[in-house]
């Protein structure tokens, strides 16, 4: 479909049923913020404002901590962002911030 090979591999890496190693920073990024994503997300959704405004780094880190809530998000494979040189809190941060900028298009 014309995509460059760099970025399909990340895809195919991201699922570790696929088998395919993580070896870019592409292919660890992809892999650590697909359930980030829906942590942050779970983290607007609860909020009574339900937007992500609202939303911010210690939050999202006491949240993380309960496995009762985002159950789908797999703390495992975010705490893979160390293999980008992260913490935790630099990695929410990072999330919480892009998904902040285009809150809008989420609806959130």
């Amino acid at each position: 479909m014309g995509f460059f090979e760099e970025l399909v591999h990340a895809v195919k890496a991201h699922n570790e049923r696929l088998g395919f190693p993580r070896e870019t920073l592409l292919d660890k990024a992809l892999y650590a913020t697909d359930p980030l994503t829906g942590l942050i997300v779970a983290g607007a959704l609860i909020r009574p404002e339900k937007k992500l405004a609202v939303v911010d780094i210690p939050f999202l880190r006491k949240r993380f901590d309960e496995k009762a809530f985002a159950r789908g998000a797999n703390r495992q494979q975010i705490l893979a962002c160390s293999e980008l040189g992260l913490s935790l809190e630099e990695f929410l941060g990072f999330g919480l911030e892009a998904m902040q900028g285009i809150a809008e298009e989420l609806e959130l």
